[in-house]
């Protein structure tokens, strides 16, 4: 085996993948039972973007400047701006390998649009806002997508948070039969040493079906028409495993996923609470749900402004960095610290402690990088979410404020390596999400750079 394929399965949750269904999962569990299984545990926080880009560089989300799906690009209050590959810096493992004469076929990883140039393939993700754009390398790619992927090959589902289930149900299904085709075909087209594919179609069915699905759920229903999604979903991307295991012949295979998912109890809506503690004022208070926006805030008598997602991100307003200003540097830390522990005891609607985690940046990154949130804050350990949208008229919310959502991400994901014989695998029932990059590299006879902070599996 002197070839890698990795599948990256986004989303893919380790209590169904490696517990509940690994028995019925059988091309899975036979790499599972050749090589290592275990638990993949992921950035803070543990997000698409920038998780993927983390696993591929051995780089936390601090050494590269990137905190989430969107981040500021300047202390302004409007400039958050959607990531995308040109905020990314660091080499990837494939850059490389390609230095190192190595070719390598990457479809679909996050934080590729627009691509670059490699020694290879790349076809970009789930960001590439239309197929109208250039979003392969080398272009010509492009023209052939559809055709090799039996169809349409599709960037991403149109609405994940719909409530039309049955249309995103067949989406998913169609997304994933298709990257997983053009990425066969594409495999078996070229001489490559390398190859990823990452399959955004597990995160958008948890996020769409966690309710039907979950019997622990407080929506779930016994007996509804979607309660074996989830199941169904999983035995097909087993197929989909044991078919590109096949098409790959006698390279080794990985199949990893980013973070996991599990129920999500409701949304803390953070702005709405910043008011109330008098953080967060705004010129005039709305009368029904919008989102918050730059221009209805009353900046020199604001303190902190905060952003809804799984996690929130909260800013402060600092006098000399902000454009308005209020907190004095002097009392940055402790203006941090009181909003800190005002976070973690927020309670539920019965006055019950739900267990909210608060992170310093500088105290969970190797470097601080770019501009970071002042606070990143797991409501409910990630049980809740964070609702940005102010004129709620509440501080808890059991639905999500931006459409129908009932999972949210856990820390773990999934890691299953059928490394090949010969090579000896480090054991642990968790490994870190900076391990594959390093590991890849040893894969193919190559030091892992000392800026690299994960450590070899092999």
């Amino acid at each position: 085996m002197n070839r890698l394929v990795v599948i990256g399965l986004d989303c893919l949750t380790p209590q169904l993948a490696l517990d509940a269904w690994l028995d019925e999962m059988p091309n899975l569990k036979r790499l599972a039972q050749r090589g290592a299984a275990a638990r993949l545990h992921s950035t803070i926080p543990p997000i698409t973007i920038p998780a993927w880009t983390s696993m591929v560089t051995s780089k936390d989300p601090g050494m590269l400047g990137v905190y989430g799906f969107r981040n500021r690009v300047s202390h302004d209050y409007d400039s958050l701006r959607v990531t995308n590959s040109t905020a990314v810096t660091a080499r990837r493992a494939w850059d490389y390998l390609s230095r190192a004469g190595l070719k390598s076929l990457v479809v679909g990883v996050p934080q590729t649009y627009p691509p670059k140039p490699l020694n290879g393939v790349m076809v970009s993700d789930f960001t590439t806002p239309s197929k109208d754009v250039t979003f392969t390398y080398p272009a010509g790619i492009q023209a052939v997508l559809d055709r090799i992927a039996g169809g349409d090959y599709m960037i991403d589902v149109k609405d994940f948070r719909t409530r039309d289930k049955a249309a995103l149900l067949d989406s998913v299904y169609k997304m994933t039969a298709a990257r997983f085709q053009a990425f066969r075909a594409l495999l078996k087209s070229g001489d490559f040493d390398f190859a990823m594919i990452v399959e955004m179609g597990p995160d958008r069915v948890q996020h769409g079906f966690w309710r039907f699905c979950d019997p622990t759920h407080r929506l779930y229903q016994a007996g509804n028409p979607y309660q074996d999604v989830l199941h169904d979903y999983y035995l097909a991307l087993d197929r989909e495993i044991g078919s590109l295991v096949e098409a790959a012949g006698d390279a080794s295979i990985m199949v990893v996923s980013d973070h996991g998912a599990q129920a999500m109890e409701g949304a803390i809506c953070v702005n709405e609470w910043l008011q109330v503690q008098g953080y967060l004022k705004l010129n005039d208070p709305p009368g029904e749900p919008v989102s918050l926006t730059s221009g209805m805030v009353d900046w020199p008598n604001t303190r902190a402004w905060g952003e809804g997602g799984y996690y929130a991100r909260l800013f402060l307003n600092v006098a000399g960095r902000e454009p308005q200003g209020c907190i004095p540097p002097g009392a940055y830390a402790d203006v941090r610290a009181e909003l800190g522990a005002g976070l973690e005891a927020i309670e539920d609607e019965e006055g019950r402690a739900i267990g909210t985690r608060v992170f310093y940046p500088e105290e969970v990154y190797r470097e601080v990088n770019g501009i970071a949130p002042d606070l990143i804050v797991y409501f409910g350990d990630l049980h809740w979410r964070s609702a940005g949208s102010v004129g709620i008229g509440a501080i808890h919310q059991r639905e999500n404020d931006t459409g129908p959502d009932d999972a949210n991400h856990m820390p773990d994901g999934v890691f299953v390596w059928d490394a090949g014989p010969g090579r000896g695998l480090r054991e642990a029932e968790r490994y870190q999400i900076y391990d594959v990059a390093p590991t890849i590299l040893r894969f193919f006879g190559l030091e892992a750079p000392q800026d690299m902070i994960g450590e070899s599996i092999i």
